[in-house]
């Protein structure tokens, strides 16, 4: 999926597949071992207060702050989204959650996109509980998002593909709006994934992931990222802890999360579940090119069937961003969405479907669906739902790895009665 004009270096399916070795594995091996111990012991009593007062570079402590095993996917996701660090968390909720807990201080104001995930919606509500107000906005126009700063606006959030609508920000506009202010841009890349798109191409300061989904690609493990790609000068975060900011002001934001965010709160991603996504990650391109042109055969056999009223899928020519996604992304993902003519039809057609599985998730090797409005947006309420778009009877699909023709048929089917 990479062309050769963009490659400076090994591609990325070839990083992932040969990162460990690249680095060097302890006995030969050719993947990274799973390190499970959580205490780390030293010869010298500097050496662990070196580690203790960051002055020992390197080394390991105790296992919430990471293992060499968390530290080897780190790696590889630094690699992968072309940053300076990464940290890991145990989910991708944890992951955002810490962006937001420790970047954001009470009285700082956060522009967000309203088409998010339905649990990044609810934690809008506990930050502004705590202090953090929080205005969403269209992000699909950056003069949406110019109207609303403030000046104690702090950052911009947006996903590269909303879940479940599809909404596509204008991500290029919102780069060039976050320089020009100097805000930190945030962009949420679980959809598409380095894969298709990398956030830094577009000016993003942080990459967020929840490596559940697209990176692992198999539905066993849960995790979260975060990735620094170095274009955020931190000098203008005014909540990084005065005890943080040492010489260089490039690695302010990593410290800051990993000591507040991952050390303070705890959600450590544990060793066994990063071996899992690092081993899933390494068939990330080839899934996600299966994956992304099934899901655009599906998608417009969906939009020509009689009884669909209407489809939301990036790749299709109709959808309003298609031409961005055309642009930026090397595909349209493995995410789409769509409604019935008849709404009542909606649980019986699902019912029928033999195929895809009926599950929350996303971004598994197998596909999933779910009616959206009574699971995973019932808690936002009808006034939210319609403010995203969301109707009565949108169905998400997670489209997976199966043979296209397979689960056409399997659609065609289900909506035949």
């Amino acid at each position: 999926m990479d062309s050769s004009s963009e490659r400076q270096g090994p591609g990325l399916t070839t990083n992932l597949v040969h990162g460990d070795r690249a680095v060097g594995v302890e006995h030969g091996g050719i993947r990274k071992p799973i390190h499970t111990s959580v205490q780390y012991g030293f010869e010298r009593v500097e050496d662990l207060i070196g580690v203790f007062q960051g002055t020992l570079k390197g080394a390991f402590n105790y296992a919430r702050q990471g293992t060499p095993t968390t530290a080897a996917l780190e790696a590889k996701l630094t690699r992968l989204e072309q940053g300076v660090g990464t940290i890991c968390f145990s989910t991708g909720m944890a992951a955002i959650t810490a962006v937001f807990f420790t970047l954001l201080r009470a009285g700082d104001h956060l522009v967000s996109s309203k088409f998010v995930f339905g649990n990044t919606n609810s934690l809008f509500g506990t930050l502004r509980r705590l202090g953090v107000e929080v205005t969403t906005v269209d992000a699909c126009s950056a003069d949406s998002v110019r109207a609303a700063l403030r000046p104690n606006t702090r950052m911009v959030f947006v996903e590269t593909i909303a879940n479940p609508g599809t909404q596509v920000p204008d991500l290029e506009a919102l780069g060039a709006l976050c320089r020009e202010q100097r805000l930190l841009y945030v962009v949420d890349n679980t959809i598409t994934s380095p894969a298709l798109f990398r956030p830094r191409s577009v000016g993003a300061g942080l990459v967020v992931q929840s490596l559940t989904k697209t990176i692992a690609g198999h539905g066993i493990a849960l995790g979260g990222s975060v990735t620094d790609t170095g274009l955020f000068d931190w000098r203008d975060c005014p909540a990084i802890f005065e005890g943080y900011r040492g010489a260089d002001p490039a690695q302010w934001g990593l410290t800051q999360l990993r000591k507040k965010g991952l050390r303070d709160m705890g959600a450590a991603l544990s060793s066994e579940q990063a071996h899992q996504i690092a081993a899933g990650a390494e068939t990330l391109a080839l899934r996600v090119q299966r994956s992304s042109d099934t899901a655009l055969r599906l998608a417009g056999f969906l939009e020509a069937h009689p009884a669909v009223a209407r489809v939301l899928y990036p790749g299709l020519a109709s959808h309003p961003q298609h031409e961005r996604v055309r642009c930026w992304f090397k595909g349209g993902s493995w995410l789409l969405s769509f409604e019935l003519r008849d709404a009542a039809q909606t649980l019986p057609v699902l019912n029928r479907l033999q195929l895809p599985i009926k599950a929350t998730g996303l971004g598994d090797t197998r596909t999933l669906v779910i009616p959206v409005a009574p699971t995973i947006f019932w808690e936002a309420g009808p006034e939210v739902r319609a403010d995203m778009g969301i109707g009565d009877s949108m169905v998400r699909v997670s489209v997976g790895i199966e043979e296209a023709e397979d689960l056409i048929a399997d659609f065609a089917q289900a909506l035949q009665g």
